[in-house]
């Protein structure tokens, strides 16, 4: 609140007879101010909208009741990628030939450039992508894989679990022992 302080001391006089008025001297006490400033800034913190976290939309199809009813892809327009351990790369087109010799290698600068000569050698209807990770590839491996599909505007692809004659091919190719298969 304001006050006025009249404790100042008498007026001045200039000159015989004259009167001068006292000097009144305002002090303003600035304690409902800042209630108004906290007031106003618990206001804007509960009516700002909290920043959401940034996430990439994936659009998961639906499980089919039927096998007839599933999506099919045609085997010359498939491309399947595996990530392994390392930053390493594999892939293939088309089915895994049994001897494994359309199975190759690459790393993430390389396979941009397969995923585009892909692309542009197979009809767009046809062409599609699978991703399969094994348990030894990171998190941020299969996060750069999918930046590459919409780097390369890959309109279809699929995240399916790795076949275990697949992750035979993919240790035996990191240089690991392949893993005994468990005795029953």
């Amino acid at each position: 609140m304001a006050e006025m302080d009249t404790s100042s001391g008498g007026g001045h006089k200039k000159g015989p007879g004259v009167k001068k008025s006292k000097k009144l001297s305002t002090r303003v006490d600035l304690t409902p101010m800042v209630d108004l400033g906290f007031l106003l800034i618990t206001f804007f913190i509960f009516t700002t909208t909290m920043s959401s976290p940034t996430a990439m939309k994936l659009f998961m199809p639906k499980d089919a009741d039927n096998p007839e009813d599933q999506n099919k892809a045609k085997e010359s327009g498939a491309l399947t990628i595996m990530l392994g351990k390392d930053n390493n790369v594999f892939y293939y087109e088309g089915i895994l030939d049994p001897a494994g010799a359309n199975f190759k290698s690459s790393n993430f600068k390389e396979i941009r450039d397969v995923i585009i000569n892909k692309k542009k050698t197979t009809n767009p209807e046809d062409f599609v992508v699978v991703i399969k990770p094994n348990e030894e590839s990171k998190y941020k491996n299969v996060i750069d894989i999918l930046d590459e599909m919409a780097i390369n505007e890959v309109k279809r692809y699929a995240m399916v679990d790795i076949a275990e004659s697949e992750n035979q091919l993919v240790k035996v190719s990191e240089g690991g022992a392949p893993a005994a298969p468990a005795a029953n």
